[in-house]
């Protein structure tokens, strides 16, 4: 298993939009994470910099490079792409962290 963590942006004053779609998360969304080996995922929010930080367990790495292929997460991307920092394909700007402290 890989731990693996990663900043995102979110746009100003879309807080409570981006949580509400999060508990609204679609079931094939889920589904698609799970299924490629994501588990004890968490995103959490600096409300003072808009910076949303996300730590996830991955149990398959090739499933997990595949996720971006899949049209589910495209299409989640295209829902989400108004909240925050996105790429030219829609896919949220992203930045690996390297973790530098774990306490099993």
């Amino acid at each position: 298993m890989e731990r693996k963590a990663f900043k995102m942006f979110l746009n100003k004053g879309s807080e409570a939009e981006y949580k509400k779609r999060h508990e609204e998360t679609w079931p094939e969304i889920k589904d698609l994470l799970k299924d490629a080996g994501v588990a004890n995922y968490s995103i959490f929010l600096d409300e003072e910099t808009g910076v949303l930080f996300g730590v996830l367990d991955c149990h398959d790495e090739i499933k997990y490079q595949e996720i971006p292929l899949q049209p589910i997460m495209q299409k989640w991307w295209d829902y989400m792409k108004d909240l925050m920092q996105t790429n030219e394909d829609n896919s949220p700007v992203s930045i690996s962290l390297t973790e530098v402290f774990y306490l099993k």
